[in-house]
């Protein structure tokens, strides 16, 4: 676990840099703090399309939008997350992030289709969970696309 992939050619463009090329550690740094999660305390390193994370964030949900706001962007094809650790309640303690469920989104899918494969035909209406796991990189339900890579979070099966 620690190791994430994601499609190079697709994502956010950062910088003046080609398809190919990785943005700097700077400049996904940058990327990162934007969104306001809460970290802070992440380093971002890149060695060549990786870009590998470090630091303490506060619990798993930062940890996972964290890898996915980094993942999506263009140049980027692996995230490797095994320095990144998550806060527990413990005074300065910290433990290993659970494996995290992640999607790739297809051509034809939205939040609903992926929604009902995530969680079994029925659920599309919890398509909204979904949305609000991936905030706030994703501004709008509708604006997805395919190789973006979703937070999928686990629910209470009742």
């Amino acid at each position: 676990m620690g190791m994430f992939d994601f499609v190079k050619s697709v994502g956010k463009k950062l910088g003046i840099g080609g398809e190919e090329e990785a943005p700097s550690a700077d400049t996904l740094k940058q990327e990162l703090d934007s969104h306001k999660l809460g970290t802070d305390n992440v380093e971002v390193v890149v060695k060549g399309d990786t870009a590998v994370l470090k630091g303490t964030v506060k619990d798993q949900s930062i940890f996972e939008k964290a890898v996915i706001a980094v993942g999506n962007t263009l140049g980027v094809s692996k995230v490797q997350a095994d320095e990144l650790q998550v806060g527990t309640a413990g005074a300065g303690a910290t433990a290993a992030a659970k494996e995290p469920t992640f999607y790739t989104v297809q051509k034809g899918d939205n939040l609903w289709k992926i929604a009902e494969k995530s969680y079994g035909k029925g659920n599309g209406p919890k398509n909204t969970i979904i949305f609000e796991a991936n905030k706030p990189m994703l501004t709008h339900p509708d604006k997805i696309y395919p190789g973006q890579v979703l937070r999928i979070p686990d629910i209470a099966q009742g």
